[in-house]
């Protein structure tokens, strides 16, 4: 007697994908509440695998679960913005010099059409789409750089990367999506340019003005 093949992704994973999912698009906001009975109704799903989920996602940094009180979509406190800007500087300055050493011109032009893609979106006022098209890009870049240790990392803070995205462009008013669409066009010229230290200061540039737009949204009561 032979078992049958396991799914590749299980129950709770494709709940976790879900509820990702829907806070990545807003529906599920900062700070709402997620009861495990509407989401199994929601769903069509016992609430075990809703629980399981919910654990994933508290450990990828989206969710976050209080005793007695249940889960909640994680809210973004000053310290915890301070320490993934830092962090992502740090990781994105390598990524950069790594592409740099290995760009090619279909790589080059792969990157421009996002950008190009990115800004007609921003153009037609599309805050989804560019927060797609831009979460897409920096992945390109991480993959680009072809390291398996970044890779990894990368991979452990993909949600939370996501959520520094996320905030940065709802933080965006709709006469600035276009000029934030550009600055990839900038970052890519600064990546092409003969000075390593030009690619590398403006990827931090970039990263910061983000992290900025996001420091003056949170409220004065969140945690430092």
């Amino acid at each position: 007697m032979t078992l049958d093949p396991l799914p590749a992704e299980n129950l709770a994973d494709r709940v976790a994908s879900s509820i990702r999912e829907a806070i990545h698009e807003g529906r599920y906001p900062p700070g709402k509440r997620l009861v495990e009975r509407g989401l199994a109704a929601e769903l069509g799903v016992s609430h075990i695998p809703i629980r399981e989920a919910l654990s994933k996602l508290a450990e990828e940094g989206l969710v976050e679960r209080e005793p007695r009180r249940g889960s909640r979509v994680a809210t973004l406190t000053h310290r915890e913005l301070d320490e993934l800007c830092t962090l992502r500087v740090v990781l994105e300055q390598f990524v950069v010099g790594r592409v740099r050493e290995r760009l090619t011109p279909d790589g080059e032009r792969e990157l421009r059409a996002m950008v190009a893609a990115m800004r007609a979106e921003a153009a037609a006022g599309d805050f989804q789409q560019v927060l797609r098209i831009d979460q897409r890009f920096h992945e390109r870049l991480w993959e680009m750089a072809d390291h398996d240790l970044v890779g990894e990392l990368v991979t452990q803070l993909r949600s939370r990367i996501g959520a520094f995205l996320r905030a940065a462009t709802a933080a965006l008013r709709p006469e600035e999506l276009e000029r934030h669409a550009a600055t990839h066009d900038v970052l890519l010229d600064a990546i092409l340019a003969t000075d390593p230290a030009v690619a590398q200061a403006e990827m931090a540039r970039h990263i910061e003005v983000a992290a900025g737009r996001i420091r003056a949204s949170l409220p004065e009561a969140a945690d430092e």
